[in-house]
């Protein structure tokens, strides 16, 4: 690529290249794992199995349809943008029986709860489903990370091509 700008052949990847990334999965997962799986699983929205299966199932059609077309994507930040995007819905879906006028029955019998004598801004705020400040540090780090990357991959190049030649 440095001489031509093109590349013609595969290459192949060595074993300690392969160990090396390995064992930077397994430390990630070690030191970052469970607090990963506890804000994803739980902490963005919550989930049930046929949610969580809805994830899944869209987060893997994205990586197929997107390796189908060559695209480099992350199934991770895929997927957790599958889990906000169940939480959006289950907030519209909530939301759209007041949008439609009447699409919800209203029970006529039962005295007024603390919930219908709220105003209807402050109902709104309470049925927020998507836990917003994740969403932001998320974004945050998914802005950050593809830069970040980008500059230690380029350090680490030009260190070795001037050590080694």
């Amino acid at each position: 690529i440095a001489s031509t700008g093109a590349t013609t052949a595969k290459v192949g990847i060595p074993p300690w290249v392969m160990f090396v990334g390995a064992a930077g999965i397994t430390m990630g997962l070690l030191l970052f794992g469970p607090k990963l799986i506890r804000t994803v699983g739980t902490k963005i929205t919550r989930m049930n199995p046929m949610r969580a299966y809805c994830v899944a199932l869209s987060a893997a059609i994205t990586v197929i349809v997107a390796s189908a077309l060559g695209l480099p994507v992350s199934s991770t930040h895929i997927a957790v943008g599958a889990v906000f995007g169940v939480g959006f819905f289950r907030e519209y879906h909530g939301s759209r029986g007041e949008h439609m006028g009447g699409y919800k029955k209203k029970d006529t019998e039962r005295p007024p709860s603390k919930w219908d004598l709220l105003p209807t801004a402050e109902k709104a705020r309470r049925k927020k489903l998507v836990r917003r400040q994740y969403l932001w540090s998320i974004a945050a780090a998914w802005v950050i990370t593809v830069p970040l990357s980008a500059m230690f991959a380029s350090v680490i190049f030009f260190a070795f091509k001037g050590a080694f030649g």
